[in-house]
């Protein structure tokens, strides 16, 4: 989830650094991954207008222009295309300091110039530009280029966990910061959020779940849901008149280019900015290209539908589909259809905002090659509570934006999820904790989560909110007052347990201590197989009657193992198979046994020592083993 920290601040701003925010948020579970200044470091850069722009007398790609920067007019050599007299640009002053460029009084073939009128590259916006930033006919001359483009920003990347689908918004990334820091909630809307820059507007604001849409339409669009247990909630809206050629607002176009959205049409951008402002996936269809009414049901045997990326795809029966009277329209909760989608010539639009269940969605979007931003929330849980708030909020939008006129609400509501109270033990939570939270403490940072709770004796019966669907047990409730008390002020508290030797009788030697003592003796440690092969236990030992396995993995790994000799044997030739001269080997390892009535298992260690009784060496003569080595070993 990627976001600018600026629009989250217009929902909440506590009294931290960007830095300090970021790494409250990892403390309290939501991982910062990245955290990327929107421009580079600049300043002296301001808003100029050209107000008179001529051919430079030696160069015939440059032309001299005088550049009001506000308190005064400057003389500037420009070689852009699109210069010309009374456009508005960024204005780079002398003393500016550039990405790579330090700008400096100059002379150009002959001509003095007091700055340089800048691009996006310039600026470090983008990786290449064709000609000047041109900014808004109505932009501030002498205003500083930063404020008015809302450059002292920055973009946060939050890495979350599948059961924090709350924060895959603005508003749920604002609840949380304002439930770890304390700091005062602004849950009001305005058609635009705060800016210092003169193009932008402002309205009213409006509190959550009471937005207010005047009704100049009587055009209603039915809604039939045949399948309420994929979607409990449907709501839509006609809104006529709209002008789909509207530009998008420029706040609004930053807005989701910063979120890592590109801007298609205004009533597309309004769609994907509540999304991103609230959580909440939308659609808006032509109203012209549906028949008659909105139906939502499954897949039909056979049916296809034209997606809007142009893919085709054919239609299972598990597949939720919205549809009108002729034909599947969109694939619900994942993508709409291109033959009904909103062009530059849509006057009428129908609106939807829908709640459908997690399991409607899961594994649709993925079997059909699909990733899109509306089946991600809805695979992992959109809040139910706010479906039809969100289809009021970009009514608001469209109306501000493309005008038009807007009908009334019509909707279809089954049987939505219900929020069962969870039990929060007290003692509980400071057993698993380990750190003694004082009960208060806990019935605040409860009430900081927006969690709606009664208290006894025992500890808390907790509502969560309808965003919160990731709170089932008892266990989510004791991580979330982990995160909000802070990971990093539990302190990492040994834990205390009375011990008592064990006994340790002299009859039985330590498999780990053998194997020390060995190792110290100059012996290597060998693993050999279990399964051995049946000759050896009858040349070898005499066995004629091993234990056989019914399966086994090979023709010569058929039987269990009576002793250690067939593996040690076995590990020796293979090194004297490789000149290896000397060989002193042991293992420790089971060997099995059978009787009339049982298998038993024994653990034994057995050694091997061939070839000289010492390495090569000139301070004695060389000798092979004998007796009383092994002797002394075992003695050992």
């Amino acid at each position: 989830m990627q976001f600018s920290e600026n629009w989250l601040r217009t929902f909440v701003n506590p009294k931290l650094s960007s830095q300090e925010l970021g790494h409250a948020l990892t403390m309290a579970g939501l991982e910062v991954e990245e955290m990327t200044p929107v421009a580079p470091a600049f300043g002296n850069i301001v808003i100029g207008v050209i107000i008179e722009a001529v051919k430079h007398p030696d160069a015939d790609r440059l032309q001299v222009c005088k550049v009001n920067v506000g308190k005064e007019v400057l003389q500037i050599v420009c070689g852009a295309n699109n210069a010309r007299v009374g456009l508005k640009v960024p204005c780079a002053l002398v003393g500016a300091e550039l990405p790579g460029i330090s700008i400096k009084q100059a002379n150009v073939r002959g001509v003095e110039s007091f700055g340089m009128l800048c691009s996006e590259k310039e600026l470090g916006l983008a990786e290449a530009a064709t000609g000047l930033l041109e900014l808004p006919a109505d932009a501030t001359v002498g205003q500083d280029i930063r404020g008015y483009l809302d450059l002292n920003d920055t973009l946060f990347t939050l890495k979350l966990t599948p059961n924090r689908a709350d924060c895959l918004s603005i508003l749920g990334i604002a609840r949380d910061v304002a439930a770890i820091t304390g700091a005062p909630l602004n849950i009001t809307f305005n058609s635009a959020p705060n800016s210092t820059s003169s193009n932008r507007t402002s309205a009213k604001p409006v509190d959550i779940g009471s937005q207010s849409i005047a009704l100049s339409s009587q055009k209603t669009m039915a809604v039939l849901v045949n399948a309420p247990q994929a979607c409990p909630a449907y709501f839509g809206r006609v809104i006529e008149g709209v002008n789909a050629k509207a530009a998008t607002p420029d706040y609004m176009i930053r807005a989701l280019e910063r979120s890592g959205v590109r801007s298609i049409s205004a009533i597309v951008d309004i769609t994907n900015f509540v999304l991103i402002e609230l959580g909440q996936p939308m659609h808006a269809f032509d109203l012209a290209k549906l028949d008659t009414n909105i139906e939502v049901r499954f897949a039909k045997a056979g049916e296809t539908l034209t997606l809007l990326n142009d893919t085709e795809v054919k239609l299972q029966a598990d597949d939720l589909v919205i549809a009108d009277n002729k034909r599947a329209i969109a694939l619900a909760g994942i993508m709409g259809g291109e033959p009904t989608s909103v062009t530059d010539t849509t006057t009428d639009t129908f609106l939807e905002s829908a709640f459908f269940t997690p399991d409607a969605i899961a594994g649709k979007a993925r079997r059909l090659g699909l990733s899109t931003d509306s089946s991600y929330r809805f695979e992992r849980g959109v809040d139910f509570g706010n479906t039809l708030f969100v289809l009021e909020r970009a009514t608001a939008l469209i109306l501000e934006i493309c005008g038009g006129k807007a009908g009334n609400v019509t909707q279809a509501v089954s049987i939505l999820p219900t929020r069962n109270a969870v039990n929060l033990r007290y003692g509980r939570l400071i057993s698993v904790l380990g750190v003694n939270i004082a009960k208060d403490i806990v019935g605040k940072l409860l009430s900081q989560l927006g969690f709606a709770y009664t208290e006894s004796a025992a500890g808390f019966a907790v509502q969560a909110p309808s965003y919160r669907f990731d709170i089932a047990r008892e266990e989510d409730l004791i991580e979330e007052i982990a995160r909000l008390h802070g990971y990093d002020k539990i302190e990492a508290i040994a834990p205390t347990a009375a011990l008592n030797m064990l006994p340790a009788p002299e009859a039985t030697l330590n498999k780990a201590w053998l194997a020390d003592a060995l190792c110290a003796q100059g012996y290597q440690e060998v693993v050999t197989y279990s399964f051995v092969d049946e000759s050896w236990e009858r040349d070898l030992l005499g066995n004629v009657n091993p234990i056989a396995l019914k399966n086994p993995i090979a023709s010569n790994m058929s039987v269990m193992r009576s002793s250690m000799w067939g593996g040690l044997l076995d590990t020796l030739t293979y090194n004297l198979n490789r000149k290896q001269d000397r060989a002193m080997l042991f293992e420790i390892g089971a060997t099995y046994h059978q009787t009339k009535d049982s298998y038993q298992e024994e653990t034994r260690v057995a050694g091997l020592f061939y070839g000289a009784a010492q390495p090569e060496q000139w301070a004695a003569a060389t000798r092979d083993v004998d007796f009383y080595d092994v002797k002394a070993t075992v003695d050992a």
